[in-house]
């Protein structure tokens, strides 16, 4: 299967998405809220930083489940702006 490629407002989605869970996570050791979340560190640093834009729908629910944050509040804060 050929992934198409994502539009730079979907790249942008994906940092916001990645700062939010940064921040979230706080203090926390990235080993720490990954364990919690059932997600490999790796996984958990690529959502993070951007390089994983388009995470999976549970891994984000899984997430947002063990730092405390709602999934709307996420997909609010992470919805595509129009132009």
């Amino acid at each position: 299967m050929v992934r198409t490629p994502l539009t730079p407002e979907e790249r942008e989605r994906g940092e916001r998405l990645g700062r939010l869970l940064r921040e979230a996570r706080g203090d926390r050791s990235m080993a720490e809220v990954a364990a919690s979340a059932g997600i490999s560190p790796e996984t958990l640093r690529k959502i993070e930083t951007g390089r994983a834009p388009t995470p999976a729908f549970f891994t984000v629910a899984a997430l947002a489940g063990t730092l405390g944050l709602s999934m709307d509040h996420l997909a609010g804060r992470c919805a595509l702006v129009p132009v």
